[in-house]
């Protein structure tokens, strides 16, 4: 019974170490995201940084489009054969 509840414990602290790991990096992930929104914002008063952010947003979208239209074409196509 000892040697059961010794190993039980152990086995707490392992998990309690690893879900630590978890959180310390989760943490810094959400600070450092605070921070890019935080400089993004700031940017945005700039206003030739806020032009080359929409222009990049733009190209994106563009981009993203071009790519959904060729597969589309490329459904179009098989469905012809």
């Amino acid at each position: 019974m000892a040697n059961f509840l010794k190993k039980a414990f152990e086995d707490m602290k392992e998990s309690a170490k690893a879900q630590h790991e978890v959180d310390k990096a989760n943490f810094e992930a959400v600070k450092t995201e605070s921070k890019a929104q935080w400089e993004e914002a700031k940017a945005m008063g700039n206003p030739e940084k806020r032009k080359e952010l929409l222009q990049a947003q733009r190209d994106e979208q563009i981009a993203a489009a071009k790519e959904r239209t060729a597969e589309a074409q490329k459904r179009i196509d098989d469905a012809k054969k």
